[in-house]
């Protein structure tokens, strides 16, 4: 069964605790959180303080998406903040291999996360380390956006990559993720969802959270 991994970004800050339980409640798989400095992307979102206070509130999954330049340095904090599974950027990192290495050995999972416009060949030698790729499905930086179509294609022949890695990697999609779409995202070879502004922005998140999963 697809993941649904709803975005933090797109709930009401004011009522953080409030809003993870509502989504917990509502069936989701785990909470996305995206961590931007505001030099990766234009946006400034929060940190790994953040992130530790959060942590005693819901015993969901915390999948942190680090949107940032040198995420070596945010691997430890975010370690000791609680989380789960760890994203990177391909674009941000000068020494992949050795930031994949830090994150396993912290007892995290390690993920690269790709922008729609760059090539899935930044993924080639180290795809057999990792246990997810993030596949953005518009450009990073601010919730709210509308897919771009090509990116299905993307997740189709990441699909093809990966099946010839003999393992089962996990593919995650983010971004402009509705009920319309989807099924394209699960057909082309996603294993996991992420959406911000729908389920936050449903009135029954429930509901949109299984109109999601189809």
């Amino acid at each position: 069964m697809i993941q649904i991994a709803p975005s933090l970004l797109s709930a009401d800050f004011s009522r953080l605790s409030e809003e993870l339980e509502s989504i917990k409640k509502a069936g989701a798989d785990m909470v996305h959180l995206d961590v931007m400095d505001g030099h990766f992307v234009p946006n400034l979102t929060f940190g790994a303080p953040v992130i530790r206070a959060l942590r005693p509130c819901t015993d969901l999954l915390f999948d942190a998406h680090l949107m940032v330049e040198n995420p070596e340095d945010y691997v430890g904090p975010m370690a000791e903040a609680g989380v789960q599974m760890l994203s990177f950027h391909a674009e941000a990192a000068v020494h992949a291999d050795k930031i994949i290495s830090d994150i396993r050995s912290r007892g995290m999972s390690p993920g690269m996360a790709v922008n729609p416009g760059t090539s899935l060949s930044l993924l080639d030698t180290v795809l057999p380390q990792l246990d997810f790729v993030l596949v953005m499905t518009v450009n990073p930086g601010f919730g709210g956006q509308k897919l771009i179509p090509y990116c299905i294609d993307k997740i189709h022949i990441l699909r093809r990559m990966a099946d010839t890695c003999c393992h089962r990697l996990k593919i995650e999609a983010d971004g402009g993720i509705n009920p319309e779409n989807a099924p394209l995202l699960k057909i082309a070879g996603a294993d996991r969802l992420v959406a911000g502004s729908a389920v936050f922005g449903a009135e029954d998140r429930k509901k949109m959270i299984t109109a999601l999963r189809g």
